[in-house]
């Protein structure tokens, strides 16, 4: 047992375990929804709150969970969050209605943003310099897995045994990670014990909060007023940003403060956070059209859209360990701009092939490009961000890291809705007033005003649906018609909007593939340094 306390790859094999879990459910439940919805007899916002509460507590409590692995140790905030979020999976599948269901996805949360940043900060601390990359690189091929992963295996579950076992899988795995975290992973507490920045945790969460709350809302209440309440979506994102503003400037004058802004000092980190932020922006703005195109455009399953995407997840999962050797051996810099590139010119082609006949063969070879730059992108991302933190401060920089990354992913998924919404409006109107040639003359209007008016009322699309609601006083030797015709209009209409979308998140990725080169190439550690770090470790842990 002590040798396995020690190997460094069995820690890494239970935190990858861990990770996996909670990334798995920011992404397996969406294709839940409609099962669940009609399980619980839920209405749109409970469901709503059932995707987006466990997105906003995980994201909220990530910075704090992160110092406070710094304080009390990373293996026991590790512990607590995975008991935690095994509780709540078994609570989430128990669940008899919505309000049991979105209480322990709640929970979920508290337990997800309490182990994920304990998963860096003990990788930094245990891997030396040199040999980080390629364990950095596991680690980004397991959440790069984990999120194309989440609609194949959703879609599985949901279509051969039922929805609650989507919450029930995590139970027995989480037992054996939790029996596995006592009996491998060291207890290591670097550096000096810290005080408590209890007005920053404050006001940090309290930003947070607003920000995400308004960037997942906003689509919701059309960016206005906020049901009854005197208050705008705008002003509570203001808000946010104005308590963040303050956040900084109080941690500047902190001896102990909840995020070191001196971690801000190293260049390397600082571009890493934004080109984190940026990443799951452009992933994000790409991921959530394209799934939507193959469900209700293309009348993909969820499990076939699933495994129409699971090329580009095995392709990343492959790919990831080896970038981080080679990011270990001669720095992360190109590796990364060739990864953001290729993932890039990948999504790109995809949204170029598709079609209203599209198949997967369609699909195959530019998923497996976007893939190649996946695996290349967080491994050398999360390399280059963790190389230079000091074991001490590690949670707090792995909290920020993926704080970051969360937001970036709030504001790809609201700027993605707010823009996709505004060309289907104008794409569904032209393909309407196109496709209407081919009905009788006293119906064409009707037809139009059909899609004019989903248009300004926002859009609920389902698998094979047009979103329209058509006339009721069609007849029915003309209704077959009006549906196939309908259901065309669609389909070209979202296509067309799909890939005006993309050229933002497009261009948005190509210019993060050129702030890249803002990295700073490593220096050479000599042959001492691993070593030191080795003992101060082993000294800290002792």
């Amino acid at each position: 047992m002590a040798r396995a306390r020690t190997n460094p790859w069995l820690v890494l094999l239970v935190l990858t375990t861990g990770f996996f879990m909670i990334m798995l459910d920011t992404t397996i439940v969406n294709v839940a929804i409609p099962a669940m919805s009609t399980a619980l007899n839920t209405t749109l916002d409970q469901i709503l709150w059932v995707l987006n509460a466990y997105v906003l507590v995980y994201a909220v409590l990530l910075i704090t969970a992160g110092r406070l692995g710094d304080l009390y140790g990373q293996r026991s905030l590790f512990a607590i969050g995975l008991f935690i979020f095994t509780v709540a999976s078994a609570l989430c599948g128990l669940s008899q209605d919505p309000a049991q269901l979105i209480a322990a996805r709640i929970l979920q949360g508290v337990g997800g943003a309490l182990l994920t940043p304990q998963t860096l900060a003990i990788l930094t601390s245990i891997f030396p310099p040199e040999r980080r990359g390629a364990a950095f690189g596991i680690w980004g091929g397991v959440a790069g897995l984990a999120t194309v992963a989440g609609p194949t295996l959703g879609g599985a579950i949901i279509t051969y045994i039922d929805w609650r076992w989507i919450f029930y899988i995590n139970v027995p795995i989480g037992i054996a990670a939790l029996i596995a975290t006592f009996a491998i992973i060291p207890d290591l507490r670097p550096g000096r014990h810290h005080g408590w920045d209890v007005m920053g945790i404050i006001v940090a969460t309290a930003g947070l909060f607003a920000i995400v709350f308004g960037l997942i809302e906003g689509e919701r209440y059309n960016w206005g007023q906020i049901g009854s309440y005197p208050i705008t979506i705008p002003e509570v994102i203001g808000a946010g940003a104005v308590l963040m503003v303050l956040f900084i400037i109080w941690e500047r004058y902190q001896a102990e403060p909840l995020v070191p802004l001196s971690l801000f000092a190293d260049r390397n980190f600082a571009v890493a956070n934004w080109i984190s932020a940026a990443i799951s922006f452009g992933m994000l703005s790409m991921f959530l059209p394209f799934t939507i195109y193959l469900q209700s455009a293309r009348g993909f399953s969820a499990l076939v859209a699933g495994l129409t995407l699971a090329p580009m997840s095995l392709t990343s999962m492959v790919t990831a360990p080896f970038a981080g050797r080679l990011a270990d051996r001669v720095g992360g810099k190109y590796i990364l701009m060739a990864g953001i590139t290729l993932f890039t010119i990948g999504m790109g082609t995809m949204a170029f092939v598709a079609g209203p006949d599209s198949t997967w063969i369609n699909f195959l070879a530019p998923a497996i490009v976007a893939g190649l730059g996946i695996g290349m992108t967080f491994a050398p991302m999360t390399t280059v961000a963790m190389r230079n933190i000091e074991p001490r401060v590690a949670g707090a920089a792995s909290g920020v890291l993926n704080t970051i990354r969360q937001l970036g992913a709030a504001v790809g998924s609201a700027v993605v809705g707010a823009l996709l919404q505004n060309q289907l409006a104008t794409t569904l109107h032209n393909q309407a007033v196109s496709h209407a040639s081919a009905l009788p003359a006293v119906f064409r209007d009707q037809f139009v005003a059909a899609f004019t008016n989903v248009s300004s009322k926002g859009f609920e699309i389902g698998a094979g649906e047009t979103g329209a609601r058509l006339p009721a006083n069609i007849p029915p030797t003309v209704a077959a018609q009006v549906e196939a015709i309908a259901h065309a209009v669609f389909v070209s209409a979202y296509i067309d909007a799909m890939k005006a979308t993309f050229v933002l998140p497009i261009a948005f990725l190509a210019l993060t593939a050129l702030t890249t080169l803002l990295i700073k190439r490593r220096k050479r550690e000599t042959a001492a340094q691993p070593v030191e770090e080795r003992e101060e470790v082993r000294t800290a842990a002792g």
